[in-house]
């Protein structure tokens, strides 16, 4: 029985209609097509900076989101184009973004970490190796003393897991009892060095919750229904009891570390990459497993992959045909004062609206 079959009879997959099955397999196909076409454009000169891509972990983001509700969080950390896409950005905002472009999700100022969907309640994209876990804890604590029954599910990778600020916001959600949900996922390489060269585990990195007396588990990324089943009582555990819980979910990035990682195929062998691309394409899986159960056929997932490259295509264009922010947007969106004209104040919002 595969992993998929595993955690179909779980409660809250027996919820999910064909439609909403069909719904996340599509929602990874636009995952999956925007940034292969990204790859494109950034190889075209296109685009500056870091390209960092989640092709070969869709499932984790689409999952995730599909499990929150209007309380609900989310941030994450460099890797995070599909979790602001999942989270309702539009296409044509983050590649104008990309391409550095003043229709952009962060007025092109910022590139693949300019990746904020505020009004779906994602917080962006974070490139300090485990700063986002401070800001999850944060958010967590803004919804406790708000008394809002939400969750905040922060996205981490392996590589963070070993970063001071990780532990120091484990401690603290578990010493207030915050409601976060701290997702790991693990491809197994932070950068170029593998899990079991980087980390001390004892086992596995989510254990290490135990030392701050948190919940975990582990979770297989090539199944949405584990991944549903068993991120949904974090979830509720957050709403409702307030505790945190740190998750592990096994995944794998087909591409390097960025586009530009000329080693991809040196730390790892051309077989590993190939045996993971081959037999654990979250993609492909969910596509085999909605077929078997009658959800879709062949020819319907053929349209929904056309229709997602031809989105992605869309906003390609978009943002080729988008203008560049002018020199005086330099020094909008840094203070509130300044964007809102108002007199500066002894103390709060100097920074943030």
């Amino acid at each position: 029985m595969s992993a998929q079959q595993d955690f179909a009879g779980a409660q809250i997959n027996q919820a999910l209609s064909p439609a909403d099955k069909v719904h996340l397999y599509r929602e990874m196909q636009r995952s999956r097509a925007f940034e292969l076409l990204a790859i494109q454009e950034y190889c075209a000169n296109q685009m500056a900076g870091f390209l960092m891509l989640q092709i070969g972990q869709e499932a984790i983001a689409v999952a995730a989101r599909s499990l929150m509700g209007p309380n609900d969080h989310s941030i994450c950390g460099m890797r995070g184009i599909g979790h602001a896409l999942a989270a309702g950005m539009t296409m044509r905002a983050g590649m104008a973004e990309l391409f550095g472009r003043a229709t952009g999700a962060a007025k092109g100022k910022a590139g693949m970490l300019g990746f904020y969907a505020t009004e779906h309640r994602h917080w962006g994209n974070h490139g300090l190796a485990g700063t986002q876990t401070a800001l999850a804890t944060g958010l967590a604590f803004a919804l406790k003393y708000r008394g809002e029954a939400g969750a905040v599910c922060c996205f981490l990778g392996d590589g963070a897991m070993n970063q001071g600020v990780v532990h120091e916001s484990f401690n603290l959600a578990a010493l207030f009892n915050l409601p976060v949900v701290f997702i790991i996922e693990n491809n197994g390489y932070a950068f170029s060095m593998n899990e079991a060269r980087s980390s001390a585990t004892g086992g596995s990195l989510a254990q290490r919750a135990e030392g701050y007396g948190m919940a975990w588990d582990r979770i297989s990324g090539d199944s949405i229904y584990e991944i549903r089943a068993k991120l949904w009582p974090a979830m509720e555990r957050a709403r409702h009891e307030q505790r945190p819980t740190v998750l592990e979910i096994s995944t794998y990035r087909f591409e390097g570390f960025v586009i530009a990682d000329a080693n991809k195929l040196i730390y790892r062998t051309r077989a590993e990459v190939e045996e993971h691309t081959l037999h654990h394409d979250p993609v492909k899986l969910w596509q085999s497993q909605l077929e078997r159960e009658g959800a879709a056929t062949r020819q319907h997932f053929t349209l929904f992959k056309r229709e997602a490259l031809a989105e992605a295509r869309d906003a390609s264009v978009y943002a080729r045909q988008s203008p560049f922010p002018e020199a005086k947007a330099i020094t909008e969106d840094v203070y509130w004062e300044i964007d809102h004209a108002t007199r500066p104040k002894p103390m709060g919002r100097h920074f943030f609206g």
